[in-house]
């Protein structure tokens, strides 16, 4: 005889964001932009973040996993992952400037140095121009360790307006 068990719960239908919240979440509306704003999001990588973004990517490339590997390389040691880096412009992007809400459209990168287990990685996001018909934002998208840019590159955004076009 099997053993009793207990009913499956009822999975709760998911509640929505009452107003108030759901505005307080939002980022920058388009109208709210102007050329110049930037934001700033810095971290210092870790050996764990190396790590877990290998096993979330795949990415297990022995230049960032194996020191023995790595430093018989052109960087003579092993580096974070260069979308790692870059995700860091991500975070600016959808939680600070503009914010909540926006879509990404499209990013650009180019690499120009590397970034190591203990580094410390600022991320700017600085808007640079608008496609006003679209309500697109254009960003010029940095990422720095110390007086180093190691990482640079353009982003267009998708951006809501409080009342559509």
């Amino acid at each position: 005889m099997a053993p009793d068990a207990s009913p499956v719960p009822e999975i709760e239908k998911e509640k929505p964001i009452p107003p108030d919240l759901a505005t307080a979440l939002h980022g920058h509306y388009f109208e709210d932009l102007a050329e110049g704003m930037s934001e700033v999001h810095s971290r210092t990588v870790t050996e764990a973040d190396i790590a877990a973004f290998a096993g979330i990517s795949g990415d297990t490339n022995p230049l960032h996993l194996s020191e023995d590997f790595a430093k018989n390389t052109l960087l003579e040691g092993r580096v974070a992952h260069g979308m790692l880096t870059a995700s860091y412009i991500s975070t600016v992007i959808g939680t600070k400037l503009p914010g909540p809400g926006c879509l990404y459209v499209s990013q650009s990168l180019r690499f120009k140095g590397p970034v190591r287990a203990g580094d410390t990685v600022a991320a700017r996001v600085t808007i640079t121009g608008f496609i006003e018909d679209k309500s697109r934002a254009i960003l010029w998208c940095e990422c720095f360790v110390g007086p180093n840019v190691i990482l640079e590159g353009e982003a267009i955004v998708q951006v809501p307006r409080r009342v559509p076009v």
